[in-house]
C-alpha cells in the first residue's frame, strides 16, 4: 500500500510544555456481590414458615384435645 503524504507537518516545540490529548478509556470497577435472595423474599419465607409452624401446633393441639375427649 503506498504511503499517503499528509499536508500537515508535525511540529514539536523546542521550549515550553508539550501537551497531549487525554483519550478517555474505560474504567472497570469491582463486581458487586448481589444477594441470592432479596430481603423481601426472605421476610415472606420467614412469615410462611411461622404460619406453617402455627398450623402444625394447632393440629397437634386439636389431636391432643380429641385424644383427651376420647378417654
Amino acid at each position: 500500500m503506498p504511503e499517503v503524504k499528509s499536508i500537515f507537518r508535525e511540529v514539536l516545540p523546542k521550549q515550553g510544555q508539550l501537551s497531549m490529548e487525554d483519550v478517555p478509556t474505560m474504567v472497570l470497577c469491582k463486581p458487586k456481590l448481589l444477594p441470592l435472595k432479596s430481603v423481601t423474599l426472605e421476610k415472606l419465607e420467614k412469615m410462611q414458615m411461622e404460619a406453617q409452624e402455627a398450623v402444625k401446633q394447632q393440629e397437634l393441639a386439636m389431636k391432643g384435645a380429641v385424644a383427651v375427649d376420647a378417654q
